[in-house]
Protein backbone atom coordinates (compact mmCIF):
# COMPACT_ATOMS: atom_id res chain seq x y z
CA UNK A 1 0.00 0.00 0.00
CA UNK A 2 2.92 2.20 -0.01
CA UNK A 3 4.44 1.83 -3.06
CA UNK A 4 1.01 2.42 -4.90
CA UNK A 5 0.32 5.67 -2.25
CA UNK A 6 3.71 6.90 -3.09
CA UNK A 7 3.10 6.61 -6.67
CA UNK A 8 0.27 9.03 -6.38
CA UNK A 9 2.86 11.62 -4.21
CA UNK A 10 1.52 10.37 -0.99
CA UNK A 11 3.88 9.75 1.75
CA UNK A 12 3.90 6.97 4.48
CA UNK A 13 5.34 5.27 7.66
CA UNK A 14 4.84 1.71 8.20
CA UNK A 15 4.58 1.43 11.99
CA UNK A 16 4.08 -2.06 14.23
CA UNK A 17 1.48 -1.10 16.46
CA UNK A 18 2.54 -3.70 19.05
CA UNK A 19 5.80 -1.29 19.97
CA UNK A 20 3.41 0.93 21.30
CA UNK A 21 1.44 -1.42 23.49
CA UNK A 22 2.11 -3.01 26.91
CA UNK A 23 4.87 -5.43 26.95
CA UNK A 24 2.96 -8.36 28.99
CA UNK A 25 -0.06 -7.89 25.70
CA UNK A 26 2.37 -7.98 22.87
CA UNK A 27 4.09 -11.06 24.17
CA UNK A 28 0.72 -12.40 25.18
CA UNK A 29 -0.52 -12.19 21.75
CA UNK A 30 3.17 -13.00 19.62
CA UNK A 31 4.32 -15.51 21.59
CA UNK A 32 0.86 -16.89 22.38
CA UNK A 33 -0.35 -17.06 19.06
CA UNK A 34 2.67 -19.12 17.72
CA UNK A 35 2.64 -21.46 20.85
CA UNK A 36 -0.62 -22.27 20.59
CA UNK A 37 -1.14 -22.35 16.60
CA UNK A 38 1.94 -24.52 16.89
CA UNK A 39 1.17 -26.65 19.75
CA UNK A 40 -2.79 -26.70 20.21
CA UNK A 41 -4.35 -25.28 17.69
CA UNK A 42 -8.02 -26.20 18.51
CA UNK A 43 -7.41 -24.27 21.57
CA UNK A 44 -6.61 -21.00 19.64
CA UNK A 45 -9.67 -22.12 17.64
CA UNK A 46 -12.10 -22.69 20.56
CA UNK A 47 -10.93 -18.82 21.56
CA UNK A 48 -11.08 -17.56 18.23
CA UNK A 49 -14.92 -19.04 17.97
CA UNK A 50 -15.99 -18.17 21.43
CA UNK A 51 -14.61 -14.12 20.76
CA UNK A 52 -16.51 -14.38 17.26
CA UNK A 53 -19.55 -14.65 18.57
CA UNK A 54 -19.30 -11.76 21.47
CA UNK A 55 -20.31 -8.51 20.69
CA UNK A 56 -18.30 -6.45 23.54
CA UNK A 57 -14.54 -6.03 23.27
CA UNK A 58 -13.97 -7.34 26.37
CA UNK A 59 -12.02 -6.04 29.88
CA UNK A 60 -8.35 -7.04 28.78
CA UNK A 61 -8.54 -6.05 24.81
CA UNK A 62 -10.31 -2.63 25.59
CA UNK A 63 -7.77 -2.01 28.48
CA UNK A 64 -4.91 -2.45 25.29
CA UNK A 65 -6.89 -0.41 23.27
CA UNK A 66 -6.74 2.36 25.65
CA UNK A 67 -3.18 2.25 27.13
CA UNK A 68 -2.13 1.51 23.36
CA UNK A 69 -3.75 4.59 22.10
CA UNK A 70 -2.48 6.61 24.74
CA UNK A 71 1.53 5.53 23.77
CA UNK A 72 1.02 6.27 20.01
CA UNK A 73 -0.45 9.92 20.80
CA UNK A 74 2.45 11.25 20.62
CA UNK A 75 3.79 9.48 17.44
CA UNK A 76 0.53 10.68 16.37
CA UNK A 77 0.83 14.44 17.16
CA UNK A 78 4.38 14.61 15.70
CA UNK A 79 3.45 12.85 12.70
CA UNK A 80 0.50 14.73 12.27
CA UNK A 81 -0.92 12.14 9.56
CA UNK A 82 -3.75 12.74 7.15
CA UNK A 83 -5.05 9.37 7.35
CA UNK A 84 -4.38 6.16 9.40
CA UNK A 85 -4.48 2.87 7.72
CA UNK A 86 -4.93 -0.40 10.01
CA UNK A 87 -4.13 -4.00 8.18
CA UNK A 88 -4.91 -5.61 11.41
CA UNK A 89 -7.33 -5.81 13.66
CA UNK A 90 -5.40 -4.53 16.82
CA UNK A 91 -4.29 -1.21 15.09
CA UNK A 92 -7.88 -0.55 14.02
CA UNK A 93 -9.01 -1.37 17.61
CA UNK A 94 -6.17 1.32 18.69
CA UNK A 95 -7.03 3.78 16.22
CA UNK A 96 -11.01 3.56 16.95
CA UNK A 97 -9.61 4.41 21.09
CA UNK A 98 -7.96 7.01 20.27
CA UNK A 99 -10.16 8.95 18.07
CA UNK A 100 -12.97 8.16 21.15
CA UNK A 101 -10.36 9.83 23.75
CA UNK A 102 -8.22 12.62 21.30
CA UNK A 103 -9.00 13.11 17.84
CA UNK A 104 -12.44 12.52 16.26
CA UNK A 105 -11.65 13.90 13.03
CA UNK A 106 -8.51 11.96 12.34
CA UNK A 107 -9.77 9.68 9.25
CA UNK A 108 -9.03 5.47 9.70
CA UNK A 109 -9.26 2.83 7.27
CA UNK A 110 -9.43 -0.36 8.07
CA UNK A 111 -7.95 -3.22 5.40
CA UNK A 112 -9.13 -6.57 6.29
CA UNK A 113 -6.56 -9.23 5.03
CA UNK A 114 -8.89 -12.68 4.97
CA UNK A 115 -12.06 -13.76 3.31
CA UNK A 116 -14.34 -13.47 6.45
CA UNK A 117 -14.16 -10.62 8.90
CA UNK A 118 -13.91 -11.22 12.66
CA UNK A 119 -15.73 -8.84 14.91
CA UNK A 120 -12.50 -7.69 16.23
CA UNK A 121 -12.02 -5.32 13.35
CA UNK A 122 -15.20 -3.96 13.54
CA UNK A 123 -15.66 -0.40 15.10
CA UNK A 124 -18.15 2.10 14.94
CA UNK A 125 -15.82 5.36 14.51
CA UNK A 126 -13.95 4.00 11.91
CA UNK A 127 -14.69 5.66 8.75
CA UNK A 128 -13.99 3.20 5.73
CA UNK A 129 -12.83 -0.48 5.33
CA UNK A 130 -11.50 -2.20 2.54
CA UNK A 131 -13.31 -5.91 2.55
CA UNK A 132 -12.65 -8.55 0.12
CA UNK A 133 -15.76 -10.33 -0.62
CA UNK A 134 -19.32 -9.38 -0.80
CA UNK A 135 -20.24 -11.81 1.63
CA UNK A 136 -17.77 -10.34 4.43
CA UNK A 137 -19.47 -6.48 3.36
CA UNK A 138 -23.28 -7.93 4.15
CA UNK A 139 -21.86 -9.36 7.21
CA UNK A 140 -20.49 -5.74 8.52
CA UNK A 141 -23.82 -4.01 7.75
CA UNK A 142 -25.61 -6.47 9.83
CA UNK A 143 -23.56 -5.62 12.88
CA UNK A 144 -24.10 -1.52 12.10
CA UNK A 145 -21.54 -0.89 9.90
CA UNK A 146 -22.44 1.89 7.59
CA UNK A 147 -22.54 0.45 3.87
CA UNK A 148 -21.16 3.42 2.32
CA UNK A 149 -18.12 2.80 4.65
CA UNK A 150 -17.55 -0.36 2.66
CA UNK A 151 -15.88 -0.91 -0.23
CA UNK A 152 -15.21 -4.70 -1.84
CA UNK A 153 -12.01 -3.58 -2.84
CA UNK A 154 -9.79 -7.20 -2.63
CA UNK A 155 -6.74 -7.82 -0.48
CA UNK A 156 -3.98 -5.69 -1.59
CA UNK A 157 -1.18 -7.72 -3.25
CA UNK A 158 2.41 -6.87 -5.03
CA UNK A 159 1.10 -5.52 -8.48
CA UNK A 160 3.35 -7.91 -10.07
CA UNK A 161 1.51 -10.99 -8.87
CA UNK A 162 -1.40 -10.05 -11.38
CA UNK A 163 1.13 -8.91 -14.73
CA UNK A 164 0.36 -11.26 -17.91
CA UNK A 165 2.53 -14.16 -17.37
CA UNK A 166 4.57 -14.00 -20.72
CA UNK A 167 7.43 -16.14 -21.82
CA UNK A 168 6.72 -19.04 -18.98
CA UNK A 169 9.86 -21.25 -20.14
CA UNK A 170 12.30 -17.82 -19.75
CA UNK A 171 11.18 -17.32 -16.09
CA UNK A 172 11.50 -20.85 -15.55
CA UNK A 173 15.10 -20.57 -16.60
CA UNK A 174 15.83 -17.88 -15.08
CA UNK A 175 14.98 -19.23 -11.79
CA UNK A 176 16.69 -22.60 -12.28
CA UNK A 177 13.46 -25.08 -12.82
CA UNK A 178 13.77 -27.87 -15.30
CA UNK A 179 11.78 -26.94 -18.50
CA UNK A 180 10.18 -30.77 -18.94
CA UNK A 181 9.00 -31.21 -14.98
CA UNK A 182 5.82 -29.50 -13.63
CA UNK A 183 6.54 -27.88 -10.65
CA UNK A 184 5.00 -27.98 -7.08
CA UNK A 185 5.77 -24.88 -5.33
CA UNK A 186 5.54 -25.61 -1.01
CA UNK A 187 5.12 -22.29 1.23
CA UNK A 188 4.12 -22.39 4.95
CA UNK A 189 4.49 -18.87 5.64
CA UNK A 190 6.90 -16.48 7.14
CA UNK A 191 7.66 -18.80 10.21
CA UNK A 192 7.51 -21.77 7.97
CA UNK A 193 4.37 -23.15 10.24
CA UNK A 194 2.21 -26.20 8.91
CA UNK A 195 3.19 -29.63 8.09
CA UNK A 196 5.75 -28.81 5.71
CA UNK A 197 8.00 -31.52 5.97
CA UNK A 198 5.20 -33.97 5.53
CA UNK A 199 4.06 -32.26 2.17
CA UNK A 200 8.03 -32.47 0.85
CA UNK A 201 7.72 -36.50 1.62
CA UNK A 202 4.00 -36.39 -0.17
CA UNK A 203 5.44 -35.27 -3.09
CA UNK A 204 8.37 -37.91 -3.20
CA UNK A 205 5.60 -40.29 -3.39
CA UNK A 206 3.42 -38.73 -6.43
CA UNK A 207 2.97 -40.41 -9.19
CA UNK A 208 3.98 -37.29 -11.44
CA UNK A 209 7.28 -36.42 -11.51
CA UNK A 210 7.30 -33.18 -10.07
CA UNK A 211 9.91 -30.96 -9.08
CA UNK A 212 9.35 -29.65 -5.69
CA UNK A 213 10.52 -25.56 -4.27
CA UNK A 214 9.85 -25.11 -0.82
CA UNK A 215 9.65 -21.90 0.33
CA UNK A 216 10.35 -21.91 4.44
CA UNK A 217 10.66 -17.99 4.91
CA UNK A 218 13.21 -17.58 8.61
CA UNK A 219 12.52 -20.91 9.97
CA UNK A 220 16.40 -22.08 9.47
CA UNK A 221 15.64 -25.24 11.56
CA UNK A 222 13.13 -26.12 9.46
CA UNK A 223 15.73 -25.88 5.64
CA UNK A 224 18.22 -28.14 7.55
CA UNK A 225 16.01 -30.57 8.59
CA UNK A 226 14.36 -30.34 4.60
CA UNK A 227 18.09 -30.60 3.12
CA UNK A 228 18.93 -33.39 5.15
CA UNK A 229 15.70 -35.34 4.00
CA UNK A 230 16.11 -34.69 0.49
CA UNK A 231 19.56 -35.75 0.26
CA UNK A 232 18.49 -38.94 2.10
CA UNK A 233 15.98 -39.75 -0.29
CA UNK A 234 17.18 -38.41 -3.29
CA UNK A 235 14.33 -36.20 -3.84
CA UNK A 236 14.21 -33.76 -6.56
CA UNK A 237 13.82 -30.92 -3.90
CA UNK A 238 14.68 -27.15 -3.49
CA UNK A 239 14.93 -24.87 -0.57
CA UNK A 240 14.81 -21.56 -0.32
CA UNK A 241 14.18 -19.09 2.90
CA UNK A 242 13.37 -15.68 2.62
CA UNK A 243 12.48 -14.24 -1.08
CA UNK A 244 11.67 -11.34 -2.54
CA UNK A 245 10.23 -12.94 -5.63
CA UNK A 246 7.22 -14.92 -4.54
CA UNK A 247 5.63 -13.86 -7.75
CA UNK A 248 7.93 -15.37 -9.57
CA UNK A 249 8.02 -18.63 -7.63
CA UNK A 250 4.17 -18.55 -7.99
CA UNK A 251 3.83 -17.77 -11.37
CA UNK A 252 6.41 -20.91 -12.76
CA UNK A 253 4.69 -23.12 -11.02
CA UNK A 254 1.84 -25.58 -11.64
CA UNK A 255 0.41 -25.77 -8.25
CA UNK A 256 0.88 -24.20 -4.63
CA UNK A 257 0.54 -26.37 -1.94
CA UNK A 258 0.36 -23.68 0.99
CA UNK A 259 -1.65 -22.45 4.29
CA UNK A 260 -4.36 -20.63 3.46
CA UNK A 261 -3.43 -17.10 4.97
CA UNK A 262 -5.44 -14.08 3.51
CA UNK A 263 -2.14 -12.48 1.75
CA UNK A 264 -0.94 -15.67 0.33
CA UNK A 265 -4.05 -17.06 -1.02
CA UNK A 266 -4.82 -13.47 -2.69
CA UNK A 267 -1.04 -13.41 -3.90
CA UNK A 268 -1.48 -16.85 -5.75
CA UNK A 269 -5.08 -15.86 -6.91
CA UNK A 270 -3.49 -12.66 -8.70
CA UNK A 271 -0.38 -15.15 -10.29
CA UNK A 272 -3.12 -18.19 -11.34
CA UNK A 273 -1.84 -20.63 -9.98
CA UNK A 274 -4.18 -23.62 -8.69
CA UNK A 275 -4.20 -23.73 -5.27
CA UNK A 276 -4.02 -26.94 -2.81
CA UNK A 277 -4.83 -25.70 0.54
CA UNK A 278 -3.65 -28.04 3.53
CA UNK A 279 -4.71 -28.78 6.87
CA UNK A 280 -5.70 -24.91 7.94
CA UNK A 281 -5.35 -23.77 11.41
CA UNK A 282 -8.52 -22.91 13.49
CA UNK A 283 -9.80 -19.87 13.02
CA UNK A 284 -9.49 -17.24 10.02
CA UNK A 285 -7.12 -20.07 7.88
CA UNK A 286 -10.94 -22.32 7.76
CA UNK A 287 -12.63 -19.47 6.72
CA UNK A 288 -10.45 -18.78 4.07
CA UNK A 289 -10.00 -22.54 3.32
CA UNK A 290 -14.11 -22.45 3.26
CA UNK A 291 -14.63 -19.47 0.95
CA UNK A 292 -12.27 -20.81 -1.63
CA UNK A 293 -12.72 -24.46 -1.83
CA UNK A 294 -16.14 -23.48 -1.91
CA UNK A 295 -15.59 -20.97 -5.13
CA UNK A 296 -13.89 -23.99 -6.92
CA UNK A 297 -10.54 -21.90 -6.73
CA UNK A 298 -8.89 -24.06 -4.22
CA UNK A 299 -8.48 -27.94 -3.25
CA UNK A 300 -9.09 -28.36 0.28
CA UNK A 301 -6.99 -30.87 2.11
CA UNK A 302 -7.44 -32.18 5.85
CA UNK A 303 -4.78 -34.85 6.05
CA UNK A 304 -1.77 -35.43 3.99
CA UNK A 305 -1.98 -38.79 3.31
CA UNK A 306 -4.26 -37.50 1.12
CA UNK A 307 -1.70 -35.06 -0.37
CA UNK A 308 -0.03 -37.59 -3.01
CA UNK A 309 -3.10 -38.58 -4.92
CA UNK A 310 -4.59 -35.13 -4.97
CA UNK A 311 -1.31 -33.69 -5.96
CA UNK A 312 -1.39 -36.18 -8.88
CA UNK A 313 -5.04 -34.93 -9.90
CA UNK A 314 -4.32 -31.56 -10.34
CA UNK A 315 -1.33 -32.27 -12.15
CA UNK A 316 -2.68 -34.98 -14.64
CA UNK A 317 -6.42 -35.08 -15.08
CA UNK A 318 -7.74 -32.77 -17.15
CA UNK A 319 -9.90 -29.90 -16.21
CA UNK A 320 -9.25 -29.83 -12.63
CA UNK A 321 -6.13 -27.23 -12.89
CA UNK A 322 -7.80 -25.12 -15.67
CA UNK A 323 -11.33 -25.25 -13.27
CA UNK A 324 -9.07 -24.51 -10.33
CA UNK A 325 -7.57 -21.19 -12.72
CA UNK A 326 -10.48 -20.27 -13.90
CA UNK A 327 -12.44 -19.85 -10.67
CA UNK A 328 -9.28 -18.02 -9.19
CA UNK A 329 -9.53 -15.72 -11.79
CA UNK A 330 -13.46 -14.59 -11.19
CA UNK A 331 -12.59 -13.85 -7.66
CA UNK A 332 -8.94 -12.74 -7.74
CA UNK A 333 -8.38 -8.81 -7.82
CA UNK A 334 -4.79 -8.00 -8.81
CA UNK A 335 -5.97 -4.28 -9.01
CA UNK A 336 -7.22 -4.29 -5.44
CA UNK A 337 -3.96 -2.06 -3.82
CA UNK A 338 -4.44 0.53 -6.87
CA UNK A 339 -8.37 0.77 -6.10
CA UNK A 340 -7.88 1.01 -1.82
CA UNK A 341 -4.87 3.48 -2.90
CA UNK A 342 -7.52 5.50 -4.65
CA UNK A 343 -9.82 5.72 -1.36
CA UNK A 344 -7.22 6.03 1.22
CA UNK A 345 -6.44 9.42 -1.05
CA UNK A 346 -9.58 10.37 -0.93
CA UNK A 347 -9.47 9.75 2.93
CA UNK A 348 -6.43 11.63 3.34
CA UNK A 349 -7.64 14.80 1.38
CA UNK A 350 -10.51 15.35 4.40
CA UNK A 351 -9.78 18.68 6.04
CA UNK A 352 -8.94 17.99 9.33
CA UNK A 353 -9.69 20.58 12.66
CA UNK A 354 -8.16 18.70 15.48
CA UNK A 355 -8.66 19.74 18.91
CA UNK A 356 -6.42 21.13 21.22
CA UNK A 357 -3.34 19.22 22.76
CA UNK A 358 -4.84 18.30 25.91
CA UNK A 359 -8.47 18.68 25.17
CA UNK A 360 -9.94 15.40 25.64
CA UNK A 361 -13.03 13.91 24.01
CA UNK A 362 -16.28 13.59 25.82
CA UNK A 363 -16.11 9.88 26.01
CA UNK A 364 -12.68 9.78 27.96
CA UNK A 365 -13.84 8.93 31.36
CA UNK A 366 -15.89 5.86 31.76
CA UNK A 367 -15.34 4.65 28.36
CA UNK A 368 -16.53 0.93 26.56
CA UNK A 369 -15.28 -0.13 23.33
CA UNK A 370 -17.68 -1.88 22.02
CA UNK A 371 -18.15 -3.67 18.31
CA UNK A 372 -20.65 -1.95 16.05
Amino acid sequence: MRERLAARGLGGDVVDSYRYAARIFSKVVSDGYIGMVRTIPHVYGFIYDRAERSSDAGGFRSWAHHFTARNIRRLIERVRPSVVVCTHAFPCGVMSAYKRLYDDTLPVMGIVTDFAVHPFWIYENVDAYAVATPEIRAAMIARGVGPDRIAVDGIPVDARFGEPLGDRAALRARLGLAPDRPVALVMGGGLGLGPVAATVRALHDTGSPASAVVIVGRNRALARRLEERARRDGADVRILGFVDNVFDWMRASDVLISKPGGLSTSEALAAGVPMILLRPLPGQEQRNARYLAARGAAVRVSRTRELSRTVDAVLREDGISPGLRAAGARIARPDAAERVAARIAALASRARTPRSAGEPAASETGIEYKTA
